[in-house]
Parts: structure tokens; sequence; C-alpha cells
């Protein structure tokens, strides 16, 4: 659901007219100066006094040492010119022996022109002053408080009547609603607590991978006790000049005691409050200051203010502990990635106000989306939607789902990429591992083979665990080892070479064995031990660093175990091959002929070829 931003500000008139007020004053004033000189003839002393004698002068006005003049007749023109140095004595008898009107001005400007000749310039000065610094306040940030309004916090206020997020809307996350209900009931009756002398912790710490719900979620918790909300990212608090994120902070927890009882949420605190004087993130004193005035603001709650303060992280391994210990952040949550029940509830969230055929199998989708956080399934819905409105139908269908699934799993098709030769090492590529995959036993059932190129990939062959899965035996990873050693084994057998297609089958195989030897303990002669191969992500699962803990002895050994693994594990899936060649070489034919491969094709393709007397695994859709 798309959350509600806070109304923008009108413009002050003063930033809609400034440039127009300036570009105004500046006409005017070149408009003074040079309206006279844009409407007369600039003539030379001479020619004045040829046009004088030939009668073709009516009158003229002298002003210091400037003569302007009007010729006879109607329509005539103006004219301009400059009086030579000493005066010219014989002028006026010839003016006057011409009847021309004669007429003398003061050279001193008026007093009104003066000054306003002279204000001008400096009003210019000072307007484009102001429209600069307003442009520059609003770069960095400053409010009402002027030039030097960045130091002020910037975390965005919800008021209770702006915040129409509630729990209904966040799906998928039951067990963490739970948790913070009781944060809830503290925010909407404080006074229940203090009397018992119960003390709410004053920090929540919300932690899970990317997507899956922590800033809806805090929004949603203060919808629902009826209290503002105060969203700001940590890294709104650092700026380039050393104290003003300490500055920020300060004001921030400020306004919300004014607003209390309220809710501040700081996303990716981690930004701000990574572990001191370790080096991670630069050891920025800035960033420091910051931590230390978080920590601070923690420390200063009182026993009567009723402000909680939550904050979200993907990466809690890198927080500093002072800012975790009891007294500040209290409390973790962690929100994992979503369930088969979760998945279906979070998808009826998303499908509210987008029109569905009858046949959608929610349940169905679910199966589809093991691993999807709540932002991925957000996105299914939403390229669903897309491909639709592409089609010009009136509602989204099954088939549409199934796109959009490929689509945010694959990426976008490119059929245009591979020429006759890849196109056929690529379909014996996906061949070898959907054979392996097809017959060992504790492989993941297959749902579509593929050799369209999507992304980054050439084809892909998709497999779908019949349900989540937290732990691992140790023959379902040697078969999962044995499934992406397949398409290189394939390669072997038909082409009589092997190709680049399998790098990345390579390298989830050499990490899988790694980790098997390294953390899992299932390997004989490492042995029932845990060693750190670098710092792992704890949401992500990638690793971070390249630190390790043992000997280079123990290094020897685990290379050798790895690649004793993943040869087994080819080995595998090449006595596989060998004994199923018949269905490798069917799969290859119907792979060429249509590029995919469903579920239901790959189930009718395969059973009619080995009579129905093995026990082939298939996708099986709800």
């Amino acid at each position: 659901m798309t959350e509600q931003q806070p109304a923008e500000k009108t413009p002050h008139p003063f930033d809609q007219y400034a440039f127009m007020w300036m570009m105004a004053i500046f006409l005017g004033y070149y408009g003074i100066t040079t309206l006279f000189q844009a409407t007369s003839d600039q003539i030379s002393y001479s020619d004045f006094k040829l046009a004088v004698t030939e009668n073709r002068v009516e009158s003229v006005i002298f002003r210091g040492d400037q003569i302007r003049g009007v010729y006879r007749g109607e329509g005539a023109g103006r004219f301009m010119t400059v009086q030579p140095t000493p005066p010219d004595e014989s002028l006026l008898s010839t003016l006057e022996s011409r009847a021309v009107q004669i007429t003398v001005e003061s050279s001193t400007q008026p007093a009104w022109l003066r000054i306003l000749l002279t204000l001008i310039p400096w009003a210019f000065i000072v307007l484009f002053f102001l429209y600069f610094t307003r442009v520059f306040q609003q770069r960095m940030g400053g409010g009402k408080e002027g030039v030097f309004g960045f130091s002020k916090s910037k975390a965005r206020l919800f008021e209770a009547k702006e915040n129409d997020i509630g729990y209904d809307q966040v799906a998928g996350a039951d067990s963490a609603k739970q948790e913070l209900q009781e944060i809830i009931d503290f925010l909407r009756t404080p006074e229940n607590f203090q009397k018992l002398g119960a003390k709410m912790p004053r920090g929540i710490l919300l932690m899970g991978p990317p997507g899956t719900g922590k800033t809806m979620l805090a929004k949603a918790t203060a919808h629902e006790a009826g209290v503002p909300f105060f969203s700001i990212s940590a890294s709104e608090f650092v700026e380039m000049f050393v104290g003003v994120g300490a500055s920020r902070v300060r004001d921030m927890f400020q306004e919300a005691r004014k607003k209390a009882p309220a809710l501040i949420f700081i996303d990716e605190i981690d930004s701000v409050g990574r572990v001191r004087g370790a080096g991670l993130g630069g050891g920025n004193d800035e960033r420091e200051q910051t931590l230390n005035q978080v920590l601070a603001e923690m420390d200063g709650f009182t026993a009567g203010e009723v402000v909680v303060v939550l904050a979200a992280t993907n990466r809690p391994d890198v927080l500093d502990p002072a800012l975790l210990r009891p007294g500040r952040f209290d409390r973790k949550i962690t929100l994992e990635l979503p369930q088969h029940s979760a998945r279906q509830e979070i998808l009826k969230v998303h499908m509210r106000n987008v029109p569905m055929q009858n046949d959608i199998n929610i349940a169905e989708l679910a199966s589809m989306t093991v691993g999807f956080s709540g932002a991925d399934l957000a996105n299914l819905v939403n390229e669903a939607a897309l491909l639709a409105a592409r089609d010009k139908a009136d509602v989204v269908t099954r088939e549409h789902f199934h796109k959009a699934h490929d689509r945010v799993l694959m990426g976008s098709e490119r059929k245009d990429l591979l020429n006759p030769a890849e196109r056929k090492r690529t379909a014996i590529h996906e061949s070898g591992h959907a054979t392996v995959a097809l017959f060992l036993p504790h492989s993941d059932p297959i749902r579509q083979i593929t050799i369209i190129p999507r992304g980054r990939a050439l084809g892909m062959t998709e497999q779908l665990p019949l349900e989540d899965q937290h732990n691992y035996s140790e023959d379902y990873l040697q078969t999962r080892l044995a499934v992406l050693m397949g398409g290189r084994c394939a390669e072997r057998m038909l082409c009589g070479n092997i190709s680049s297609g399998a790098a990345n089958d390579l390298e989830q195989a050499s990490h899988m064995a790694k980790v098997m030897v390294t953390q899992w303990g299932m390997s004989d002669l490492v042995g029932p031990v845990h060693f750190r191969i670098g710092s792992e992500h704890p949401f992500l699962g990638y690793e971070l660093t390249q630190e390790r803990d043992f000997s280079e002895d123990t290094a020897r050994k685990i290379d050798t175990e790895v690649r004793r693994i993943v040869s087994e594990a080819e080995q595998l899936a090449a006595t596989t091959l060998e004994e199923h060649r018949p269905i490798l070489l069917k799969l290859l034919d119907a792979l060429l002929e249509r590029e995919t491969l469903d579920h239901a094709t790959l189930e009718t393709l395969v059973n009619d070829a080995v009579d129905n007397q093995l026990p082939v695994k298939i996708a099986e859709q709800p």
C-alpha cells in the first residue's frame, strides 16, 4: 500500500515572484537611464549647426553641455548632441535668427530621481541576496528559523489524523504485531502502567531483510495507538558540518516531547549507530557525535515521558553495543521473510484494489513466491496489473501473474539474444539440470524449464520446494549440488566439451560446499567444527569480509573437501544423465521446439517416456 505523505507546504510568495521583481527593477533602472537615448538620434555638433542654418530645427533644450531638440515638420524626429568646450558664443544668435524655440534646464537632476537611481541598484542587490539565501536555506533543510535552520530536525511529522495505515494493511507479521501491542497499550493509556511502577521499553529495534515491512509496521503502530508519528532516516542526521547531526537529534526529541505521547521512527539506524572506533563507517566524527546524542537523549527520558523510539535495520551485527543495552533499545523484534500463509495474506492486501479474474488462485501464487518479501509481493501484483493494462484487459488474469512472476524473478525476455548454436547449447544445459532434478530422490519439484534469455540468464530450470524450509539435510544438499552440475555434465555428454555457461552454477556449488564443510560440519576430514570463512550478512547470507580463524593446514583440508564434494556431485549428475539419456534427448527436442516447458507439459512428456514407471517429480500446483 502507498504510504500517505505529509502535505507539501505552499511556496512563499517571495519564492514565486522574487526573480520577476528583480528583473522589473533592473529593467526599470535601465529604462530610466536610457529612455531619451533610445528615442533620440545622436548627431554631431556640425550636423546640428547645419540643420539650424537650413532652418530644419523647431526647438532645442539646453541642459549642461547637452543639446536636445526637435526637427520641424509633422512626424519629425528628435536629436541630441553635445556642445563643444568652450561654448559656441554665436549659437544663441543663430538660433534666434532662425526663430528656434529655446529652453534652458538645470543640469542638476531632481531629488526624487537622484534618490531613485541611487536606491535601485541596492534594492537589486538586496533582493538578489535574499533570493539565493532562501534557495540555500531550502537545500540545506532550513525552515522558518532562517538560513541556519538546517540544524533543525528534518523528521517528517504525521499527525494521528493524517496517518491512515493500520495493522489491517500490514499482513504477514502477526508475531511482531503481537509484541508491539503492549507498546500500543502504553501509548494509549500510560497511566495504567505507571501506577504499577512499570517502565515501558524506551526503544524497540526492528530487524529483518529489506522489504519485510519495518517502516510500514512502525507507522501502523502509531496509527493503532492514535499518536503523532515522527519519521526520519538516520542518514538525514549527518551533514558536512560537524555538530549538525547532534543538533538535529536534540531538536527531534524536543519536538516529540512536546507532542507526547508520541512515537519516533528512525530508519536504517546503522547509518549512525555503527560500532565506534572499529573502523566501520570510516571513523567519522560527525557520525559518532550523532550516535552519542541519540544515546544521551534516550537516557534523558523521564519516567513520565510517553515517547517510544522505534528503529529499523537489516544490519544488527554492526550496531554499537551501547545502543543495544537495556535502557535504550531494550527489545529486538525480528521480521522474517513471510511463510506460505503470510504470503497469502500479503497478496490479499495488495489485491484489494486490483480487479481479478475468478480463476486466480492465491495459494498457487504463494507457492510460486518462496523467498519473496512483502515488497517483492507488492511488486508482483503491480507487474501483473501493468501487463494487464498493456494487453488492454479489464481484469488481471492468472496468465498475467505467471508472466509477472517470471519477470520479477528472472527479468524481461530477450528472444533475439541467442544464435542457433547458443540456443541449442542452452537447451542442452537446461535439459541436463532438469533430468537430474527429475530422477534424484531429494530434489525440489520443477515448475518450468525455459531457454528464453531473461536478465543475465540465457535459460533457467525453476524448482519450487513443496513447503518453506529452514533446515537442510545432507542428502538434500548433495542432490542440490548434483542438479547444479547437471547442465555442465549434459554439455560434456552431448557436445563433447563444456562452455562458460556453467559459471554461476559453479559459483553456487562451490559456496554451498564450503559452507557444508566449514559451518555445518558435513565433512569427516575437517570434523564437526565451525570456521569463519567470512563475515556473513545476518539476513542476506553473502560474505562481507574475508577474515578467517583457521590455519593454512586447515585451509588446505577445506579446499580438498570442497573439491571432493563438488566432484562427487558432478559424478552423480553424470551417472544420472547416462542412465536417463533418452529423457535428456526428449527434453532437448521439446525445448528446442517450444522454448518453455511448464509443469503440466513436462509431466505429460516425461511420464509418457517412462510409461509411468519412475517417480519423476513435477511441481504440483495447488
